[in-house]
């Protein structure tokens, strides 16, 4: 199943400095088992362009829709067995204590 895994900042990252994984790691394992499938970093939500149509009308606006501390700087696409595996997947990221992840499956458009 697949999941889009959103990396996000968060105003409130774990303060315990112990532990903490190695992004490089988690690539390279992740990869090599084949559940991650890509992933990058975005360029900061400065550098967004939000578009939206309204009365047929094309409105583009400079920055992110919305305005706040949290933002996402990056994704993965996971490939695993289910949830529970994409969760396990998701822990290990440093993100996990940092920040914060969002996994999303991909919708089912054959039902």
């Amino acid at each position: 199943m697949k999941y889009m895994m959103f990396v996000c900042t968060d105003s409130e990252p774990d303060t315990d400095p112990t532990d903490v994984p190695d992004i490089d790691k988690w690539v390279a394992e992740n990869d090599s088992r084949g559940r991650r499938l890509t992933g990058d970093q975005l360029a900061p939500s400065t550098a967004a362009t939000t578009i939206r149509v309204r009365g047929g009308e094309l409105l583009v606006s400079e920055g992110p829709f919305a305005e706040t501390t949290e933002v996402i700087v990056g994704f993965d696409l996971l490939d695993c067995a289910d949830l529970d595996e994409a969760i396990e997947v998701a822990r290990a990221h440093p993100m996990a204590r940092h920040g914060r992840l969002e996994l999303r499956p991909f919708a089912d458009l054959s039902a």
